[in-house]
């Protein structure tokens, strides 16, 4: 389970006695609510008054379960954990800060603080605890592995997001020797080189199952894309902000529409996940022509990206926006004509992509003039289930419990501008997403990239299992995760491409998950996992 918590050994055994009341009484209950688990904690309240931490239960819960005085409950521990929702995804988020660099762009909606990386305030969540620890990556990981195990959370599936400047501008020594130092975190030893961290996170206690980039367009071209594969990135953010040239002129931006659009073939071709980030209300954008941008994230067959991140512009006073504002060139948007464009828009979003944020997470006091909403996604989501609209992306439908009965399989097709997509998919009999795989069948139209490992292979780009993260090898009944899923789904896209024509299988695996497809007949080729498909399955 990791180090679950910072209390001294002896400090958790004095807390065995009264916590364990506390615990064998969830224990016993058939289901709970917050009411319910409120009275139960002040039926047995601290010695000295008020009520234990949730990570005090986590760390008896812990050290009972190890002393084998206690059972293994998933139940109970989901009960006592703290923020769950967190790791409802199937995995654990683990997010660093690169440290401050110069930027290569000159937006005016973007923010400047010195003590920063480019775009990012020193007073949110994310950028405090990476100033904390100096942006050292090693304590950046370290710590947030303690934080989520004290909270009762599993951390063996990492997914590590690496937010910052622009990536791909930092020197390429710091870019390795940075994420050596996040994977020497994640494997509990040293290494001496970035091949040999990976080879070691293999069999490690937290495995890498997911790496995420940030980087811009224009800084994306084959060589860039065989250096994030040596890195190990298998996702990339990159800020499309819009798809109107002329409303990227005015903001300073810095790349076209086609430098987006040629990103994202060659990003697909190698097999990464792609995910977009659009920015509305930026300066010379209006509503309606914002709502029209983002419905050609789906009509044009270069983007389609298979994530999004919906970041309303901010108007911040330490951006060089502020003084269009000042001189009545820029207007934000009125709260309520936001919130009635983000779900427009969330109505438009296909099956095959997830909305991973409609706000971003600055806090209120920094923002000048508009909305200063902080749980806009909740207020939407609100919105929409009482007016009766529904949105069909991937966060809206995962699971995020365990299930009973067979789920149900499903494929979804669409063309893209370097080959077909296959979608394929298992939701459980409410309709609930269970898993996913995404297939893409490159054709003639593929930029070549010069991996050889690619050539005349079908990619498989992801394999995703929601559910509540759970412990490798480790087996529940009802849990999404360790069902079978991912190998039928995998069956699934073998048969498709072979079907297809094509001979191999290359799968941009996270080195955390390379046993997973070695398990399957895969085995590593540079830095995929490929198979040849006349091979018998395993």
């Amino acid at each position: 389970m990791g180090r679950p918590t910072e209390l001294r050994a002896d400090e958790i055994e004095a807390l065995h006695g009264p916590v364990t009341a506390i615990l064998d009484e969830l224990g016993a209950l058939d289901r709970s609510d917050p009411d319910t688990f409120l009275a139960v904690m002040r039926r047995h309240p601290r010695p000295g008054g008020g009520l234990f931490r949730k990570s005090e239960l986590v760390a008896v819960y812990q050290d009972l379960v190890r002393r084998g005085r206690l059972r293994a409950d998933e139940r109970l521990l989901r009960r006592i954990r703290m923020k769950p929702v967190r790791t409802l995804s199937g995995v654990t988020p683990v997010t660093v800060l690169t440290k401050p660099w110069p930027c290569p762009g000159r937006c005016i909606f973007c923010p400047t603080d010195v003590r920063m990386p480019k775009s990012y305030l020193h007073d949110e969540p994310g950028a405090m605890r990476a100033e904390q620890h100096g942006f050292d990556p090693f304590e950046q990981v370290d710590s947030r592995i303690d934080a989520f195990g004290a909270n009762g959370h599993a951390v063996e599936k990492i997914e590590l997001l690496v937010l910052g400047g622009t990536w791909s501008s930092y020197p390429r020594d710091y870019q390795e020797h940075f994420l050596l130092r996040c994977f020497d975190a994640m494997n509990r030893v040293d290494s001496s080189t970035l091949d040999e961290a990976h080879r070691r996170n293999e069999t490690a206690p937290h495995r890498n199952v997911g790496l995420v980039l940030e980087t811009r367009p224009d800084h994306v071209d084959a060589d860039e894309v065989r250096w994030l594969r040596h890195l190990g990135c298998t996702k990339v953010q990159m800020g499309a902000q819009s798809l109107d040239d002329r409303v990227l002129r005015l903001n300073r931006r810095g790349h076209t529409v086609a430098q987006t659009r040629q990103a994202m073939q060659h990003l697909r071709a190698a097999g990464f996940k792609l995910v977009l980030h659009w920015m509305p209300n930026l300066h010379g954008a209006t509503l309606e022509s914002d709502y029209e941008d983002f419905r050609k994230l789906w009509s044009d067959p270069a983007l389609r990206p298979d994530e999004i991140k919906i970041y309303s512009t901010q108007l911040l006073p330490n951006a060089e926006l502020h003084d269009y504002y000042q001189r009545g060139e820029y207007r934000p948007y009125a709260e309520e004509d936001l919130l009635e464009l983000v779900m427009r828009c969330k109505e438009s979003v296909p099956a095959y992509c997830r909305i991973n944020r409609v706000y971003r997470d600055i806090p209120g006091h920094n923002v000048v003039a508009g909305t200063r909403l902080t749980n806009m996604r909740q207020v939407v989501k609100d919105r929409m289930e009482r007016d009766g609209r529904t949105c069909a992306c991937i966060r809206c439908r995962e699971v995020r419990a365990s299930f009973e009965g067979e789920p149900v399989a499903g494929e979804l097709d669409y063309e893209t501008s370097i080959g077909r997509e296959h979608f394929l998919h298992f939701d459980t009999v409410e309709g609930r997403l269970a898993g996913y795989l995404r297939l893409c069948l490159p054709d003639a139209r593929a930029p070549h990239l010069g991996i050889e490992e690619l050539e005349g292979a079908a990619l498989v780009r992801e394999v995703h299992v929601y559910g509540p993260a759970q412990r490798i090898g480790g087996r529940s009944g009802s849990a999404a995760q360790h069902r079978g899923l991912g190998t039928r789904l995998l069956a699934r896209a073998e048969e498709i491409a072979r079907g297809q024509g094509y001979r191999r299988m290359a799968i941009i695996a996270a080195v955390g998950t390379r046993g997973y497809y070695r398990q399957r007949g895969y085995r590593l080729e540079g830095t995929y996992m490929t198979r040849e498909l006349s091979e018998p399955a395993t």
